[in-house]
């Protein structure tokens, strides 16, 4: 396992780099003065910009602008954000936990509901349980992400007054502003924060405001995995290994459980994976609808100005997360189906 974990490890380095070529390489088709806000660290530094493109060599041959570049990364030296008028590295750690908060609450619900209706699904095929499992996938999974979202707003918020959109409601979030010894932001997540300061009421409210945006996001992806494990379930159930464990008198549940749900479960890692990569970068329309500023607000504002930097950022920070997730993939499939170690 260690020298098959070793051969994949050094691969994906490579792809790393790769990636990295090319974001910079799309770089290079905007102009030198477009590309010289790379650079920038501080308003100051914007009124300058011709001294920064002969400082920085930003009309040098390609191979040369891209290690300069990149020693500029390893600095941590990111650029300015023009959306949050800071630093790009400083803005990115005061966007992501918003983002990783929702993500540490969703993602779990999303894997294991996708995997446990989609083997209900799959075993009772073509009964009661099966059409209402699969009209929740076709419903959730047709409908748009901005949409669902904004009805669940209305009805939630708009006529019941409860969970409202942001991350803290007003009075918590200007309390913190303006009491900042009293509350340490050890982490960056309200809900954890909240119990390591004492204050549980800000754990609450934090828990209240990612009620919607989670139903949102695991509503819409849960909808995918369990689509993906009823197929799988349904492959593996007509297959001869279990038509004859069945006919021999074998335990049902075991039969289904232990051997046709785990081969079920390579395509499903594969999505749930994926899905669980994507929405590292932030779920645009669920964070923008609900007034979360993380880095998927982040990304749409970004977008909007052309914020170059946060835009190099986030897509060399997708690189990272898409290579992290692909060795995790690729370690699970080895111990689902070790014969996967051999190739």
């Amino acid at each position: 396992m260690l020298a098959y974990i070793t051969r994949r490890s050094l691969l994906l380095i490579f792809v790393l780099f790769g990636v990295s070529v090319l974001i910079f390489g799309i770089l290079m088709t905007f102009s030198p003065e477009r590309r010289a806000a790379t650079y920038v660290t501080s308003p100051q530094q914007a009124k300058d910009i011709p001294r920064i493109i002969q400082q920085f060599g930003l009309d040098d041959p390609f191979y040369i602008q891209y290690v300069r570049w990149m020693k500029e990364v390893f600095k941590g030296n990111l650029g300015w954000s023009l959306v949050a008028s800071r630093p790009v590295a400083e803005a990115f750690w005061n966007y992501f936990p918003v983002t990783l908060e929702m993500n540490l609450f969703a993602a779990p619900i999303v894997i294991i509901f996708g995997i446990w209706l989609g083997t209900l699904s799959g075993i009772h095929r073509d009964t009661w349980i099966d059409h209402s499992t699969r009209i929740l996938a076709i419903v959730g999974w047709s409908l748009p992400t901005f949409l669902f979202a904004l009805v669940l707003l209305m009805i939630f918020y708009g006529y019941f007054q409860i969970f409202s959109p942001g991350v803290l409601s007003d009075h918590l979030t200007m309390f913190i502003l303006d009491h900042p010894d009293s509350f340490r932001p050890y982490t960056g997540l309200y809900t954890i924060d909240g119990i390591l300061n004492g204050r549980l009421d800000i754990t609450l409210n934090a828990l209240s405001h990612l009620v919607l945006p989670v139903l949102t996001y695991v509503i819409v992806v849960v909808a995918l995995n369990m689509r993906v494990m009823r197929s799988g379930m349904i492959e593996e159930l007509s297959k001869e290994y279990v038509i004859t464990a069945i006919a021999k008198g074998a335990d049902k549940k075991t039969i289904h459980i232990k051997h046709a749900r785990r081969n079920a479960l390579l395509p499903v890692i594969t999505v749930a994976g994926q899905s669980v990569a994507y929405s590292m970068e932030g779920s645009v329309a669920v964070e923008v609808v609900y007034n979360r500023h993380g880095i998927g607000w982040w990304l749409a504002e970004s977008a909007v100005q052309l914020d170059i930097p946060v835009l190099m950022c986030i897509c060399l920070f997708m690189a990272v997360i898409f290579v992290i997730t692909n060795l995790t993939l690729d370690i699970l499939y080895a111990y689902i189906d070790p014969r996967i170690r051999l190739h």
